[in-house]
């Protein structure tokens, strides 16, 4: 069995390092934002160039506490892709916004920039600061107020058009960037410099589920930003609402990333760079195995530094995709579909009022779109036999 990652392989290469983190903290009995979690903090803050790294409990919280800290309230609209998972506007409608679907580009799978202006060029309460509104057009209940993009497979997403698109219309810009820990924008037009996945925004967030590229062996996630209010704020949600114990100024949140975790991704965090850098040489590998074979294999944008958490190749059609999947599997290949149903159509945000069609792209990507193992540890001889079975499945 080729799993579509093998945390066991990863893990046998830190062990050493790995026990003994754990063992500290187990000594300090520093169980709950310990000198660990600071630690990893203030690593993660230097790794991607902000003022701030808040840890939280897991990547959804960390969508979530980002909202409320920057200020997004009930009946808010908030823009984001029709074709991620369902963590992000899972997190939207948790603190009582609305999630208004957008679709993507059909080569990077992530948001749409021109899709995003259509959105914000039809909906009659949205508004740039340089355009007072008209008597009654703008209404406290539906006001777009903020967009996230989610860097998708570990690509960001055009963030200078995001970015220019959110100036214009005064818009928070949150970076989903759970599935891209150390991807790059090379360089970023709006700040003048390479930029790291979610640093580009008014607030990144991250995932450290086990499964991603820097995971945890439990549950963790972040938030980044250089804005010491929406920093302050998060310290407050995540720990039950309390600037001093027992004083809670806002409903809070129990939403504290545990010490051991915090402890094994400091010592993850060193070897992060090295593990994306063999991710892309193994992605390099596939495009020059399956080249020619009539299938599309990961686009990178001009000026992107791909992290391939998935490894994503898309069939002609879904019919096609079904075989390739089933063969793969068939042979001990973990093969699977990410995310066979956009979220428009899923039945929890069916009071949305969207349909079948409204964001043609990201239904054809559902069904169409197929990852395949890639991770660090993957020896060249798993890697020729997935091409391969790949070829002989077409």
């Amino acid at each position: 069995m080729i799993p579509i990652v093998d945390l066991k392989k990863q893990y046998a290469s830190i062990k050493k390092e790995v026990t003994a983190a754990v063992t500290n903290v187990l000594d300090s009995c520093q169980f709950i934002l310990g000198d660990e979690v600071k630690r990893f903090e203030e690593g993660v803050a230097a790794y991607t160039g902000k003022k701030h790294a808040v840890a939280v409990a897991n990547g959804t919280d960390a969508i979530l506490l980002a909202l409320k800290a920057s200020g997004i309230k009930e009946q808010d609209g908030v823009i984001t892709s029709a074709f991620t998972y369902y963590a992000t506007a899972g997190a939207i409608t948790r603190c009582g916004a609305r999630p208004i679907f957008c679709d993507i580009d059909p080569r990077t799978y992530n948001i749409s920039p021109d899709a995003i202006r259509k959105i914000l060029q039809s909906h009659k309460s949205v508004r740039s600061e340089a355009e007072p509104p008209r008597r009654g057009q703008v209404t406290s209940h539906n006001k777009i107020k903020a967009v996230i993009p989610v860097h998708l497979y570990g690509q960001m997403a055009d963030m200078d058009e995001i970015i220019e698109i959110a100036k214009k219309y005064n818009l928070i810009v949150i970076e989903d960037a759970a599935q891209a820990f150390g991807a790059e924008y090379l360089p970023c037009r709006q700040a003048g410099k390479e930029k790291k996945a979610g640093s580009v925004g008014d607030a990144g967030c991250f995932s450290f589920y086990p499964g991603k590229n820097l995971g945890a062996y439990g549950d963790a996630g972040m938030v980044i930003t250089d804005d010491k209010n929406i920093s302050d704020l998060l310290q407050v949600y995540r720990n039950q609402g309390n600037r001093i114990k027992y004083r809670h100024v806002v409903i809070g949140h129990n939403s504290r990333m545990d010490t051991i975790q915090a402890a094994i991704l400091r010592v993850k965090l060193k070897y992060i760079d090295k593990w994306n850098a063999k991710r892309r040489a193994i992605a390099k590998f596939y495009d020059k195995k399956l080249k020619g074979l009539g299938i599309v294999t990961p686009f990178v944008a001009n000026g992107r530094n791909h992290t391939y958490h998935l490894y994503v190749i898309r069939l002609k059609d879904r019919q096609q995709k079904e075989r390739v999947e089933t063969q793969l599997n068939k042979k001990g290949i973990d093969a699977r579909t990410y995310y066979p149903i956009p979220l428009h159509l899923q039945e929890c945000f069916s009071y949305l009022g969207y349909k079948k069609g409204d964001f043609p792209e990201a239904e054809k990507a559902s069904g169409e779109t197929l990852a395949i193992p890639i991770y660090p540890e993957l020896t060249g001889g798993e890697q020729e036999f997935i091409a391969d079975t790949i070829r002989e499945a077409l």
